[in-house]
């Protein structure tokens, strides 16, 4: 198994997304070295929320580690905004997400034991491969120890994915890590097809500790995935939601609705999130300064639920927008237990190279199974209208064709 298509950032995708960015940020990623001057006055740590039974405290906002702007500037402008939460991986930006976090590091020790620090590897050959794993990552990354070790997404590319969080090997290995003290807590991403038996099969093992999970605000009560919720919460496993701002990449950023609040609309779907309890922090892709103003904003501002009229009025906006992917809803999931054709991965791997300018996201098509690639005799009207974001997979299963065949 190869690193997920959204470990690569493009010069395109830098080019789009660098706009905004202060010219100190830019040169800096450029390999420069030019300094930039801090803010006068950082900004007092983000809200935080208990990650998990037995987890620490963490702000309820989290920097990922894979935009074009990531540098040892843009992590000081998210820490003098108030994040106190890096994620990262193996792969994101080719090694360099690591890279920077080091380098940071190095210029801030200090800053060391008031960081929660997340990073993810491949254990392609084995749970027990991570033993090996964490010594890279950790040389990587300038630092002895974790916060949070993650299997990067468990799935279909693992063999036996479902049972591994529920295996007497794993467990071990998780043992293993925090015994060492080169992870104080161990977990694994998923954004597969297999979610919600993963995430039972997490909970039934009751020795995960934080899991990171593509989220939908506006999913089923009572449903499915509202289940697989509940029963790792009730476990004690921590929760951190990623994916959820997919549907609202184009959304209008005003909405009388939202005015009312004195927010936009990125900032309400962040709060739809919040709303829900068993969410201990969100992983956001902040991909420019003004996105990390917006969002530390948005965790500021948060008090409370976000009201009903809003979230009604947010998901009106979700269902307006030309989404090239679902997050995760009841249509899709109740879909994809019906059909070998992998709608969704193909969904991702689209709205990867799309959104991100991924070039890796061709290698994933081609590497899924014929069958998974084959829509002959399955009826992508009705997926897509059974759909909460209508997402027109009919036209996402052509451009992937038309992009990666």
């Amino acid at each position: 198994m190869k690193p997920d298509p959204n470990c690569n950032t493009s010069r395109r995708r830098f080019l789009r997304t660098s706009v905004g960015i202060p010219a100190t940020v830019t040169a800096l990623a450029a390999g420069t070295g030019t300094a930039a001057a801090a803010p006068a006055k950082a900004k007092p740590r983000l809200p935080a929320r208990k990650l998990g039974r037995n987890g620490p405290e963490v702000t309820m906002l989290n920097l990922g580690g894979m935009m074009a702007a990531h540098s040892p500037q843009y992590l000081d402008l998210a820490w003098n905004n108030g994040i106190r939460y890096f994620d990262t991986a193996d792969c994101y930006i080719k090694g360099k997400s690591e890279q920077n976090i080091a380098k940071w590091l190095q210029r801030y020790p200090e800053r060391r034991k008031e960081l929660f620090l997340v990073d993810k590897d491949h254990p392609t050959k084995g749970p027990k491969q991570m033993l090996e794993q964490i010594d890279t990552r950790l040389k990587a990354c300038g630092t002895d120890y974790f916060d949070l070790f993650f299997v990067h997404g468990l799935g279909s590319g693992y063999k036996g994915a479902v049972d591994w969080p529920k295996s007497d090997e794993f467990k071990a290995v998780c043992g293993q890590l925090k015994a060492s003290g080169k992870a104080r807590m161990v977990g694994f991403s998923c954004h597969d097809r297999q979610l919600i038996q993963i995430m039972h099969a997490a909970a039934e093992g009751g020795f995960v500790d934080a899991i990171m999970v593509k989220y939908n605000p506006f999913h089923e009560k009572g449903g499915a995935f509202d289940k697989a919720m509940d029963a790792c919460h009730k476990a004690g496993i921590g929760i951190v939601a990623m994916k959820e701002m997919r549907p609202f990449a184009k959304a209008p950023k005003k909405n009388p609705a939202f005015d009312k609040l004195g927010i936009t609309t990125h900032q309400a779907v962040l709060q739809a999130v919040w709303s829900d309890p068993r969410i201990s922090s969100i992983c956001s892709a902040m991909e420019n300064v003004g996105q990390i103003e917006e969002n530390c904003g948005a965790a500021m501002a948060y008090k409370a639920a976000l009201p009903r009229e809003q979230m009604n009025a947010l998901q009106e906006v979700a269902m307006l927008q030309p989404a090239p992917m679902c997050p995760g809803c009841p249509g899709c999931e109740k879909w994809a237990g019906r059909t070998e054709f992998a709608f969704q991965d193909i969904s991702r791997y689209v709205t990867y190279y799309e959104q991100d300018g991924s070039d890796e996201a061709a290698g994933f098509y081609r590497e899924l199974a014929a069958s998974q690639r084959t829509w002959d005799g399955v009826d992508l009207d009705a997926i897509r209208d059974e759909c909460q974001y209508h997402v027109d997979y009919g036209q996402i299963a052509m451009r992937a064709e038309r992009y990666f065949a």
